[in-house]
């Protein structure tokens, strides 16, 4: 693993990257608002993917990086990414860019304007916890490229049954089970080690 730092307008950004033998794309992913790029989905695909062909670069957040705990309003979010991916794809090779929760949201919006070949949604919070009307199915909907949104079962911000129809350039797999940060309770008929190898493996047979 490698790492580099990117100045962008919202501040210091660090890259994490884990680089495959012989890449054919790039996936950048960003982390939520209430965590880091040490997210188990996050790490379980960087050390997944690289084997696969894919170069895959863990995007910790300025606000991260400086030590707050806070993630600023979405517009500062959108504001530091261009940067983040310029230096993605600087590798010369296509980029996908996503994340989770808040990091996805932010891929949402911006990945059409920035030339990314595809998004990855993980735990797409559909909604605050309790308030389905507060629906932000727009920011997935809009896209405008291939978008895969990976959703746990029992995921309070919004379980695959709660979401719109998809367009034909969605897919949507679920994690049974599993919550916002695809968690799977001890009583659930599969472990932790097979919810992860489910997003590990969507994710490689959708790239």
């Amino acid at each position: 693993m490698q790492q580099s730092i990117v100045a962008t307008p919202a501040g210091d950004a660090r890259l994490h990257w884990f680089r495959a033998p012989a890449p054919r794309a790039v996936l950048l992913l960003g982390h939520g608002a209430g965590g880091g790029v040490e997210a188990p989905d996050l790490q379980a695909l960087a050390a997944a993917l690289p084997a696969a062909g894919v170069t895959v670069v863990l995007a910790e957040q300025p606000w991260r990086v400086a030590g707050r705990k806070l993630a600023p309003a979405p517009k500062t979010l959108d504001a530091g990414w261009p940067a983040q991916f310029a230096a993605a794809a600087a590798e010369g090779l296509p980029v996908y860019a996503g994340g989770r929760s808040a990091g996805a949201r932010v891929a949402c919006r911006t990945s059409a304007g920035l030339g990314a070949a595809g998004v990855l949604a993980l735990a797409f919070p559909l909604h605050p916890p309790g308030r389905p009307e507060k629906s932000r199915a727009e920011e997935l909907l809009g896209t405008g490229l291939p978008t895969l949104v990976v959703q746990g079962g029992a995921d309070a911000f919004g379980t695959p049954e709660e979401f719109p129809a998809l367009p034909d350039t969605h897919r949507l797999a679920e994690v049974p089970h599993a919550s916002h940060a695809f968690k799977v309770p001890k009583k659930a008929p599969l472990g932790q080690d097979e919810a992860l190898a489910l997003i590990t493996g969507a994710v490689a047979g959708w790239l």
